[in-house]
């Protein structure tokens, strides 16, 4: 079989299990989210939180809900790393240094991950399990209660009231996240993932000598990092490490798990507005990206010219055998078009377009399917002023399902699409014009611009993942690094959480002849060509100086 038929095989049974599994947990979370009815072990958490899972929250109310619980979350993560080595489990790891550490707990408090440390070499069993891990779950939760919040603006009218904050966090976890993680991380065991709290083991190498490897609750952890669109990895290597992602059945299932719930979210959309097709149509819109990604992805890892190339059967650096082409694309497309950031291939190694690919589907919005959450409220943040731009070419007030885009709700979506490239490009300029951060940079030239500009577009869009050759354990990259991640996952909330709280207090507009259908495929192209003209262009020069600059001259 060839590897191009096999990718090919491997996107069909992907697609197969994501519709299979579209619709019910589509409806679960719609369920969920809609349900007036408390778990008991809910109203425990409650009572232990002190919260009133009954009382609806106006917008600020809710925001102020998201921001109270992130800072503590950053504030307990920030601590117990710097506690490590105090604690028991730390397997004799050092307490990490004050730059990394509010790195590491502003990275997995915002849902992204990111990581300027070596996993196996830095944090132990409390650090990796009690914390790291419990962020994978929490910080998930938090995107998707915003996004339902954003939903609830749209079906509801004549209130401010978007829901309890505190209840759809809890709710998110216990009957979302944590059940599929469970079985998910069975099935990663099932594949050969690694679970147990062993400590550090030194094992012959071949040719002699030594090397030491400690074990960890992997498989746990894995399942929810690829869930939750989080990505941060056990061990430095993330999931090109065998012990995260053993194999080829492996790396398909944890794709099927980062595209899941984002996926499915449009179904829980659709359900909570009373309209299938108005998911239908986001969904398309989503799918036609990702299938048009991931095939130019193939396209260029594959017929990539040069003798090398030919000889090994397309651009295989950085890439694992076990694995191959295929398998590497699929996993990089997916994870740069959510906010993952898991990678099982380096993508500095990558072809100049190839990596052009990841840093664009980053620069997107990540909206195709997006992170938990995220992906949602982005990619109708984007219907918003999709329908905006057609009422002014008709001449018409616009509105999307059933509620008038004024003045208010398009300045509050205009907020929301320049906040993450004012951060990029900023810091990015700011790398490059002064002498130091440059000297992190282990390549010169369009690929060196490339992994500045790789870093702060992970970090400022909540990805996580990194371009690799760029030394970022640096006490500028930790420190800037987590103010954008910080500030590229809660500002865009705020703009977010007030257009909801716009939208909800609007009466209902009745549909006339002149009404736009956005459930049609008119519209879904509409919204296509929406977000590659606004998004996309926004950071073409950049991509001009980098990627493109590389990949035309290779």
């Amino acid at each position: 079989m060839s590897p191009v038929l096999a990718g090919a095989l491997q996107m069909l049974a992907l697609v197969a299990a994501l519709a299979l599994a579209h619709r019910p947990l589509g409806d679960h979370m719609a369920r969920v989210y809609s349900s007036t009815r408390h778990l008991r072990i809910e109203k425990w958490i409650y009572r232990a939180i002190g919260a009133d899972p009954a009382t609806e929250m106006r917008w600020p109310a809710y925001l102020r809900g998201v921001l109270a619980f992130s800072a503590v979350g950053v504030l307990f993560l920030y601590l117990l790393q710097r506690l490590q080595g105090s604690l028991p489990g730390s397997l004799g790891f050092a307490s990490i240094d004050p730059d990394q550490a509010f790195n590491t707990a502003a990275s997995f408090v915002a849902n992204t991950n990111w990581q300027s440390y070596y996993g196996e070499q830095a944090m132990g069993h409390v650090v990796q399990t009690g914390g790291l891990a419990v962020q994978n779950f929490v910080s998930a939760a938090v995107g998707m209660a915003v996004a339902v919040a954003l939903v609830r603006g749209f079906a509801r009218s004549r209130t401010g009231e978007l829901g309890n904050f505190w209840s759809d966090l809890v709710r998110g976890t216990v009957r979302v996240l944590l059940p599929i993680s469970v079985v998910g991380a069975l099935v990663l065991v099932a594949t050969g993932v690694i679970q147990n709290f062993s400590g550090i083991h030194e094992v012959g190498q071949f040719g002699g000598g030594t090397q030491q490897w400690n074990g960890g609750a992997v498989a746990s952890q894995e399942a929810v990092k690829v869930l939750g669109t989080n990505g941060g990895g056990y061990f430095n290597a993330n999931s090109a490490h065998p012990f995260e992602n053993p194999d080829g059945l492996s790396n398909l299932f944890e794709v099927f798990l980062i595209l899941l719930i984002p996926s499915a979210m449009t179904r829980t959309f659709s359900r909570m507005v009373g309209s299938l097709k108005q998911g239908y149509a986001i969904l398309a819109t989503m799918a036609t990206i990702w299938l048009g990604f991931t095939a130019l992805m193939m396209w260029t890892e594959f017929s990539h010219h040069g003798p090398a190339f030919d000889l090994a059967g397309g651009a295989t650096e950085g890439k694992e055998t076990r694995f191959g082409i295929a398998g590497s694309s699929i996993f990089a497309v997916a994870t740069t078009l959510t906010s993952t950031g898991a990678v099982n291939s380096f993508h500095s190694s990558y072809t100049g377009l190839g990596g052009g690919i990841t840093l664009l589907g980053m620069q997107l919005g990540e909206i195709a399917p997006g992170g938990v959450g995220s992906g949602l409220y982005g990619m109708l943040i984007m219907a918003v002023v999709a329908v905006f731009l057609a009422g002014l070419m008709v001449g018409r007030t616009p509105e999307y399902l059933g509620k008038k885009i004024g003045t208010r709700e398009i300045k509050l979506a205009a907020c929301y699409i320049l906040i993450t490239p004012a951060l990029v490009l900023g810091f990015t300029a700011a790398a490059m014009a002064l002498p130091t951060p440059g000297d992190s940079m282990t390549n010169t030239g369009a690929h060196g611009f490339s992994e500045i500009l790789y870093a702060y577009t992970s970090g400022a869009n909540n990805n996580g993942s990194a371009f690799a050759g760029l030394n970022a354990d640096t006490q500028w990259f930790n420190t800037t690094l987590g103010i954008v991640m910080l500030l590229g996952r809660f500002l865009p909330m705020v703009f977010v959480l007030a257009l909801a709280g716009s939208l909800a207090r609007q009466s209902p507009v009745p549909a006339t002849a002149g009404t736009l259908g956005t459930q049609k495929p008119l519209f879904s192209g509409l919204l296509l060509a929406t977000v590659m003209i606004v998004t996309g262009l926004t950071y073409f020069p950049a991509l001009a100086l980098g990627p493109l600059a590389e990949g035309l001259a290779s």
